[in-house]
């Protein structure tokens, strides 16, 4: 019977030391993954911001061209208001070489 209890206690040290490195390695891990995970996400947060930052300047690059785009459709509307003057007048001055 002893060798039955000896054996039986050498089995339950056994498992419990067991359980104690398995229990171990998991809040080791868990402890990498969360200083992986915080990791990543900081890497993550960064390249967030840099996105962001390139938004805003391509917002204000699409403004300013906003703006020149403007200016340019109202120098093309004078533009064709005085091409148009410019063509009745030459229109005017062809009747008058047409008529002597």
């Amino acid at each position: 019977m002893e060798i039955n209890a000896l054996t039986a206690i050498v089995g339950g040290l056994g498992t419990l030391v067991g359980i104690l490195i398995n229990v171990s390695r998991f809040s080791k891990d868990r402890d990498k993954d969360l200083r992986s995970s915080a990791s990543q996400q900081a890497v993550i947060n960064t390249k967030l911001d840099g996105i962001g930052n390139g938004v805003d300047s391509v917002r204000i690059d699409v403004k300013s061209l906003e703006r020149t785009q403007n200016v340019i459709i109202e120098r093309i509307a004078k533009n064709e208001e005085k091409t148009d003057s410019a063509h009745k007048r030459i229109d005017k001055l062809e009747e008058r070489v047409n008529e002597n």
